[in-house]
C-alpha cells in the first residue's frame, strides 16, 4: 500500500519539476521582453516555449512527465519605426521581441496553479503514507 502512495508522490514531484522549469523559461521571457538588438538587421530576443512529454517510469510503471524541449516561438517580430536607434534597419525600423507580457503573465499563473496542484497532491500522498505507517505501529 505504501508503495502506491510513494508512486503518487513521485508523479506529483515530476509535475512540480516541469512546472518549475516552465516558470524559469517564462521569467527569462519576461526579463527579455524589451531586449532589442543594437546591431542593424539582427533579431531581438525570441520568446521560448516549453513542451512536455509523458513517459512511463520503467521501475514503477507510473505515467510521469518531463520537459521534452524548449523551443523558440516562431511568431513574427513587431516592427517599430525608430530611425535613430542603433539597431534600426536600412528603412529605420527596429524589430521588437515577440514577447507579450500579458501572455507571459497568464502562462505564469497557469504554471503556478499546476505547481500548487502537484504540491497538494504530494502533501496528500505523504499524509496518507504517514497515516498508513501510524496504523501499522
Amino acid at each position: 500500500m505504501s508503495g502506491n502512495l510513494n508512486i503518487s508522490a513521485d508523479v506529483a514531484a515530476s509535475g512540480m519539476r516541469v512546472q518549475a522549469e516552465r516558470l524559469k523559461v517564462i521569467s527569462q521571457n519576461m526579463a527579455n521582453a524589451d531586449s532589442i538588438s543594437t546591431t542593424p538587421g539582427k533579431d531581438p530576443y525570441r520568446r521560448q516555449v516549453v513542451s512536455f512529454q509523458n513517459y512511463v517510469d520503467q521501475e514503477t510503471g507510473a505515467q510521469m512527465v518531463k520537459v521534452d524541449k524548449i523551443v523558440n516561438d516562431k511568431s513574427p517580430f513587431e516592427k517599430r519605426y525608430a530611425p535613430n536607434h542603433p539597431g534600426a534597419d536600412e528603412n529605420g525600423y527596429v524589430s521588437l521581441p515577440n514577447v507579450n507580457p500579458l501572455i507571459e503573465m497568464m502562462d505564469m499563473k497557469e504554471a503556478q496553479r499546476a505547481y500548487d496542484a502537484n504540491l497538494n497532491m504530494l502533501k496528500t500522498a505523504r499524509e496518507m503514507n504517514s497515516s498508513v505507517l501510524d496504523i501499522l505501529k
